[in-house]
């Protein structure tokens, strides 16, 4: 059982502050949310393989093709700011 005590520790550690009645709604609904929890576990599984999606996917790629890419020249003269044929960019760590 979810005790109300319970339900102001979790709502003081989310820093969530909720009124006396909304406690005891939520502490019902914990209950609710748990025993549905308790129910997915009576089902006997263990002769279901594992699966990470419930569709067989197939990753389909394309043909590598090998494509002439631009001259480092003609980059560097659309950038805004390049040192040394790479690209300059305004600091973001300290």
């Amino acid at each position: 059982m979810i005790s109300k005590e319970d339900v102001r520790y979790v709502a003081h550690l989310s820093r969530i502050y909720l009124q006396d009645n909304e406690v005891e709604h939520i502490a019902k609904d914990l209950e609710k949310i748990l025993s549905y929890i308790e129910k997915l576990k009576e089902p006997d599984i263990s002769n279901i393989k594992p699966t990470s999606h419930v569709l067989a996917l197939k990753n389909v790629f394309r043909d590598d093709v090998v494509r002439p890419s631009l001259k480092q020249a003609d980059v560097m003269k659309v950038a805004v700011s390049h040192h040394n044929g790479s690209f300059k960019v305004p600091q973001v760590i300290e």
